[in-house]
């Protein structure tokens, strides 16, 4: 179909200029942000193969589109990796971004107009914890909570909150907070005013 021994080097040098100066930046920095983690030879590797070129809406063997046969194999590898990794029941490999992912489970178990309490994009949460910028804010009635002036969260504070606003969902999570999260006590709040905890570890799912 295609030459391929011409790069991209040799086709568009601007384009790859570009792209060997993000290397030597990625090389000659450190990077703090879990999420933002680097990606190994071999899932770079796998990324820029035939599989771009191929449409695969639904899930494997309940496709949209025919011809999906290996990319099913493929994919049915990454959940079975997945729920090993994570001891889940089930999974879905195929949101491209946490903000994907969190819009899929927002619109699964909640309905547009409804309360959710999220940590505020200020005090270290996601934009899409309820930011009003995003469509977390403006799809349903996002209450935030946030951490004291030490830098941590008051949990009892966020219970009050919680008992004050009754969401239908706390999302417990964060993009820029410095500490672990007490899991067990969100649980308790969250099973106190009858709420849906969703927990997005998607900032930190690489270091667990």
């Amino acid at each position: 179909m295609f030459d391929k021994t011409m790069q991209i080097a040799g086709y568009d040098p601007e384009l790859w200029g570009a792209i060997e100066a993000e290397a030597q930046r990625q090389e000659d920095h450190i990077e703090l942000i879990a999420s933002e983690n680097y990606a190994s030879p071999r899932v770079m590797q796998a990324q820029g193969t035939v599989l771009t070129n191929k449409y695969a809406e639904g899930y494997p063997r309940k496709r949209y589109y025919g011809g999906c046969e290996h990319v099913d194999v493929v994919e049915q590898l990454a959940i079975d990796r997945v729920k090993q990794l994570f001891s889940a029941d089930w999974a879905n490999v195929q949101p491209h971004s946490g903000s994907q992912a969190n819009a899929a489970v927002y619109l699964a178990l909640i309905k547009p107009g409804d309360t959710i309490l999220g940590m505020s994009l200020a005090h270290g949460g996601h934009l899409t914890h309820g930011a009003k910028v995003n469509f977390s804010g403006k799809i349903f009635n996002a209450v935030q909570y946030g951490v004291t002036d030490e830098g941590v969260i008051d949990y009892d504070a966020l219970e009050a909150q919680a008992v004050e606003c009754q969401p239908k969902m706390i999302v417990a999570g964060f993009s820029a907070y410095a500490r672990h999260l007490d899991f067990a006590r969100f649980r308790a709040i969250a099973d106190k005013v009858g709420a849906l905890l969703f927990v997005d570890m998607a900032h930190v799912a690489g270091l667990v």
